[in-house]
């Protein structure tokens, strides 16, 4: 089995959506390892988000997801289960995401797109040892 990294972020948290974006998550298979609602310290975001530290937009970037908590998880599937993921999700921008997509269906802006998603196997495994060191 193959593991991957997702973050509901606090707009999703926020608006209630967490309860439908998982169980769209579990109707296509997929299997929650380890799932924890967090408030996410600066810290973690740093290191999370350390290709973005020094760009324009991160502080913008960082009080978003810091402003509320955010239920971050690790789901297991098949063999890359990661572009499951992030197919499910759609574009980062909502209005450029198709319906039955989760941005598709649930996004209003591209600031706060609800949902995160390791954007590889490798990239997986960093994330997931951020958030979830003893998996």
């Amino acid at each position: 089995m193959n593991r991957t990294f997702v973050i509901c972020k606090p707009d999703a948290v926020e608006r209630g959506l967490v309860g439908r974006i998982v169980s769209r998550f579990e109707d296509k298979g997929l299997t929650i390892v380890a799932a924890e609602l967090r408030q996410l310290d600066d810290a973690t975001l740093d290191k999370h988000y350390e290709e973005h530290v020094d760009k324009g937009f991160y502080p913008d970037l960082k009080a978003f997801m810091s402003r509320s908590p955010a239920m971050v998880m690790v789901l297991e599937g098949p063999d890359d289960t990661y572009a499951i993921v992030r197919s499910m999700m759609g574009a980062t921008n909502p209005a450029e995401s198709p319906a039955g997509t989760i941005r598709g269906d649930f996004g209003t802006i591209m600031t706060e797109n609800l949902v995160h998603g390791s954007d590889s196997n490798e990239s997986a495994a960093r994330e997931i040892g951020i958030f979830f060191p003893n998996l």
